[in-house]
């Protein structure tokens, strides 16, 4: 129901699985083994997967905290967004990649919840795309010494209200990993 024209199709977007970003994760290992699921999902039914990687002065490029984690493989055909700010779009060649696929409906998954997944999803659903957010495949650190809630309740307060947005001729949803549909 995307109110992008002539895009029926359905991609994976894999954001920020860095070393450096996900060593302190939230269940971090049931995380990539629900993506590993997702990509390889994907790729059984030829839906696009594309990744997203994060770089910063705090995540320097070619570093190894940039490196995605050794568990979640990119195929050399699927592309590698590479970005400076939270929202994937943001001066990057997403759009492109997308328009590229005829994708009009995105399938989130990544780290941080509380950052770059937040700022994924809405950049993507503003944008004109249905955006569905994968419940248990996106996580974020425990930034709860800073007087921030705990990771699990920050994940739990995306994916509630992730589940009521709303706008004109697009759909926001949560969905687990057992219940991802690429149709």
């Amino acid at each position: 129901m995307t109110t992008l024209r002539d895009r029926p199709n359905t991609a994976l977007l894999v954001v920020d699985m860095q070393v450096g970003v996900v060593a302190g994760a939230h269940a971090r290992d049931k995380v990539i083994t629900n993506i590993a699921a997702l990509v390889q999902a994907a790729r059984d039914r030829q839906v696009s997967v594309i990744w997203v990687q994060h770089s910063d002065g705090g995540l320097v490029e070619g570093s190894d905290g940039w490196r995605y984690v050794p568990e979640l493989q990119r195929n050399e055909d699927e592309p590698l967004v590479q970005k400076k700010y939270g929202d994937s779009f943001e001066d990057t060649t997403l759009e492109s990649e997308l328009a590229r696929r005829r994708v009009g409906r995105l399938i989130v998954t990544g780290a941080q919840t509380d950052a770059c997944i937040r700022a994924t999803i809405h950049g993507a659903f503003v944008r004109g795309y249905d955006t569905v957010l994968v419940s248990d495949a996106h996580t974020t650190e425990d930034l709860s010494s800073y007087g921030l809630p705990a990771p699990d309740k920050v994940i739990a307060h995306a994916n509630m209200y992730w589940t009521w947005q709303a706008g004109p001729g697009r759909l926001a949803s949560v969905v687990e990993t057992a219940a991802v549909s690429f149709e």
